[in-house]
């Protein structure tokens, strides 16, 4: 990997669906990655999101993943990948194709602490985390459960670096700022709590007692992988499930969707549930799993006790784990010195750019989250960018 140059027009933190689909276009406009362009990247290799999402998840029962722009250059696309391979492989595979065919030479694992004020242009105080031979350590998910132990680890002192920009494009997604909501007697729970982020096998619970909590598409398939695995398995959620009788999101209820998170987004208030605005599809699995009682979500528990949880009507159910299928907030912390958060909670946001400071672009933000957003936003954001440039 080349070194990461000290200053350059344009830099692009996260090189998930939307940062890369950015890239796309600026190298279509004919800009050079590490001389007027620079992609730094957290994670470890390619793949965005998906590389850190269990191994059992396959593309045919996730979320539709729509191609890259110019993928088909590469004889690519998701419509015929492998459905037998973890999508995690999948996506890993192809994005890592997608990045050396285009030539984005893509800086990892970078991990960006701050963006900040620097005259005309913004400041980006970054960290290697480049893997260093040193003594194990272990890396903890979301609740500091142990997830695993690296031979290789960064060193107590992580390298820190600076680059200079013009303009940022924060395509940080989401995966790195899951939200869990507080219920009374989380912290005297006997049991273990995880987020989605931190599910990595269903035989992890073989024989216990799971709760698992949430409304989307996680917590559906976590019940359906634990159905033969947990001694038993209780779904809960906050607002009932509004079931469409039809394999696939249809146009009008994904546009439905996307206009309310535009709407968020364009006047600064948090960035409401995506599945809170559709309504979850019934493809076969799922319909069969409603039909012998499986995907029948009960009203949310009032509380925790103990190694049980209590709903409002007194009863309770066992629990050795909780899987909180809560979702995520995007992840935005590093941007805090540039006070772009309005008092309503979210981010302004039109077209990609922020409102409040024509530097800073949100690819992968409110309507741009689903992977066909995310490519209309990279093209709309490099055309604006071009056109400051």
């Amino acid at each position: 990997m080349t070194n990461v140059p000290e200053r350059v027009k344009v830099t692009v933190v996260g090189a998930g669906q939307a940062g890369l689909s950015v890239a796309f276009y600026l190298r279509r406009f004919e800009l050079v990655a590490d001389e007027d362009f620079v992609i730094l990247d957290r994670a470890p290799g390619p793949g965005g999101a998906w590389q850190h999402r269990w191994s059992s998840l396959r593309l045919g029962t996730a979320h539709r993943v729509n191609d890259l722009p110019g993928m088909a250059e590469l004889g690519l696309s998701f419509d015929t990948a492998d459905r037998e391979l973890p999508a995690k492989e999948v996506v890993a595979d192809y994005y890592a194709r997608f990045e050396e065919h285009f030539d984005l030479r893509v800086h990892r694992p970078m991990q960006v602490r701050r963006v900040q004020n620097d005259g005309a242009d913004l400041r980006i105080d970054y960290e290697d985390l480049s893997p260093r031979p040193i003594e194990e350590q272990k890396t903890r998910g979301f609740f500091g459960r142990r997830r695993r132990t690296f031979s290789e680890v960064a060193p107590p002192a992580v390298p820190q670096h600076t680059l200079h920009t013009h303009f940022l494009v924060n395509a940080t997604g989401t995966w790195g700022s899951p939200f869990v909501p507080f219920y009374p007697g989380m912290s005297e729970f006997q049991g273990r709590h995880l987020h989605t982020s931190d599910f990595v096998d269903a035989e992890d619970f073989r024989d216990q007692h799971v709760v698992v909590v949430g409304g989307g598409t996680s917590a559906i398939g976590f019940m359906l992988e634990l159905e033969d695995v947990a001694a038993g398995l209780t779904w809960v959620s906050r607002r009932p499930i509004d079931w469409l009788d039809r394999q696939e999101l249809d146009l009008e209820g994904a546009s439905a969707a996307v206009a309310k998170q535009d709407e968020a987004a364009r006047s600064g208030r948090a960035l409401p549930s995506v599945v809170s605005g559709t309504g979850v599809p019934k493809n076969r699995r799922i319909a069969a799993g409603i039909e012998r009682g499986l995907l029948v979500a009960r009203p949310m528990f009032e509380r925790i006790e103990g190694d049980h949880v209590v709903f409002d009507d007194g009863s309770t159910v066992k629990a050795d784990a909780i899987i909180w299928a809560t979702g995520f907030r995007p992840e935005l912390r590093h941007l805090s010195p540039l006070k772009l958060r309005e008092k309503a909670g979210g981010v302004t946001v039109g077209q990609g750019a922020v409102w409040s400071d024509p530097r800073v672009f949100l690819a992968g933000y409110g309507p741009q989250a689903s992977t066909i957003g995310a490519n209309r936003a990279g093209r709309m954001i490099a055309r604006q960018i071009m056109a400051m440039l």
